[in-house]
């Protein structure tokens, strides 16, 4: 192991040893103990397809762990599908855009999935109404850098499907005087039930190696590793297929276990590293 250990730190620029190794002799990467719940992956095989919109959509102006949107709409005022209806109230917030052409039918409380009554904006959806984003705001997104780049990630409204949908411009922007070395991104989808991921990573792999450019510029990370669990053999392959050749995004399997793609736990099977509790 102390050979291995060598290497592993040359390469990756680990400052110390692994206590517990992550990298068995026989299986993929991992971590001490988590369960293995029975896997239910039942619409795994089943390709991306866009459904009709539902005749009344509701939008929680609270969608995320951040501040609440502020509505810059009225009601009875007709609006397309992908214009913004809230901008962001400061840094940890994001706007809310529409997802239908329509008009906006109330802007009230309603229950929302968290369980609690949210301001929320409810449109009425136009029968004829079909899939053109009609509103749009085109920026040159390779011409941006730095917190120009951070800005419009947030303009897209873009926040973490995790529990606490961390907006995803905050989770980029590293505190001042912080350097950023890797870039983990989580492929894992330990969760039983769960597809989307998968099918994502499958079928479009050249959109997620896009999005990982722009999320290395906007954090300065000079090197990027990506884990799936190795019950998604086909998505690994296809974003291998797609992977740069200058070597900086790599794609790694990771044994399938639950918690696996919990950040802790993620970064510590494909890094070795243990993130001090706090």
């Amino acid at each position: 192991m102390g050979k291995g250990m060598a290497l592993l730190r040359k390469e990756w620029g680990l400052p110390f040893a692994i206590p517990h190794p992550p990298f068995p002799l026989f299986g993929h990467r991992t971590f001490p103990r988590g369960i293995h719940p029975d896997g239910h992956k039942d619409t795994a095989h089943l390709p991306i397809r866009r459904l009709p919109f539902a005749p009344e959509m509701v939008l929680p102006l609270a969608q995320h762990i951040g501040k609440p949107a502020i509505p810059i709409v009225a009601v009875g005022q007709e609006v397309v599908r992908g214009e913004p209806l809230a901008r962001p109230d400061g840094f940890l917030s994001l706007p809310v855009h529409a997802p239908v052409t329509g008009v906006v039918k109330a802007i009230e409380p309603r229950l929302a999935a968290s369980g609690g009554m949210v301001t929320c904006i409810v449109l009425r959806t136009w029968e004829a109404a079909d899939q053109r984003v009609l509103w749009r705001e085109e920026r040159d997104a390779d011409a941006l850098a730095g917190r120009e780049l951070i800005q419009a990630i947030q303009a897209t409204g873009i926040a973490g499907l995790g529990g606490a949908a961390f907006p995803a411009h905050v989770k980029l922007s590293p505190p001042e005087g912080v350097a950023v070395d890797t870039l983990v991104i989580n492929g894992a989808e330990c969760e039983p039930y769960l597809t989307c991921d998968h099918r994502v990573m499958l079928e479009r792999p050249d959109d997620v190696m896009r999005g990982i450019r722009y999320a290395m510029r906007a954090c300065g990370a000079p090197r990027v590793v990506i884990g799936v669990e190795d019950n998604k053999s086909d998505a690994l392959a296809s974003l291998r297929a797609a992977l740069p050749a200058d070597g900086t995004i790599r794609a790694e399997a990771v044994r399938t276990k639950y918690p696996q793609d919990a950040e802790g736990t993620l970064v510590y099977a494909l890094l070795g590293r243990e993130i001090p509790s706090g």
